[in-house]
């Protein structure tokens, strides 16, 4: 009789769910952060922020960013020693398109426990982005202490553009990646209740 296993262990959703508490306390305190001293010609809107001025701002940052930080670290090292990260390879140009064509039309098939090339590509992007984002946060964070962040950065101000683009690429993911659910909605039960995979 074939065995069951979850399409998405509970380390997986875990670290996921908590991602998604950690980064959207993030992105909120960040922008009111971004708001105090603008990189560019605009604002973020004010009912997007969270902590209200500054120093609150700052606050919520430094406190969800080290539940990003340990959870990350725990997703890394559990996806390392589970064999996780083997479903994002290989990843083929050629796949990528059809997927996308695929997507445009409503039509991006989905397998059960296997990602598409979209979802393959884009995962290791946001990955990528996590690791950069971590790394230009604490170089803003403690720029003395942390030179080496600074001046692998190219300095303290470069450092503040190269947070500020990782942030808009995991905002850009955050996006693609509902529209991507929306698309194929039955990605979404599993990832709360673990689903069922025969084997």
């Amino acid at each position: 009789m074939p065995r069951a296993k979850p399409i998405h262990p509970w380390p997986l959703r875990l670290t996921h769910w908590l991602n998604v508490l950690a980064i959207s306390m993030m992105l909120g305190s960040g922008w009111q952060i971004y708001n105090a001293s603008p990189l560019f010609g605009f604002n973020i809107p004010y009912i997007l922020t969270i902590g209200g001025w500054l120093g609150a701002a700052i606050a919520w940052h430094l406190a969800f960013m080290w539940l990003l930080v340990v959870n990350g670290l725990i997703y890394f090292i559990w996806g390392g020693a589970s064999g996780h990260f083997k479903k994002f390879f290989p990843i083929r140009p050629r796949a990528v398109l059809q997927d996308i064509k695929a997507a445009f039309a409503f039509n991006l098939a989905h397998e059960k426990g296997v990602y598409n090339a979209v979802q393959k590509l884009l995962y290791l992007g946001v990955l990528l982005a996590g690791i950069v984002i971590v790394i230009s946060g604490l170089a803003i964070w403690k720029p003395v202490q942390l030179w080496f962040f600074c001046d692998l950065l190219g300095g303290y101000f470069a450092a503040r553009y190269v947070h500020f683009f990782a942030m808009a690429a995991i905002m850009s993911f955050i996006i693609i990646h509902v529209l991507l659910v929306i698309m194929v909605p039955k990605v979404l039960p599993p990832m709360i209740t673990g689903g069922r995979l025969e084997e």
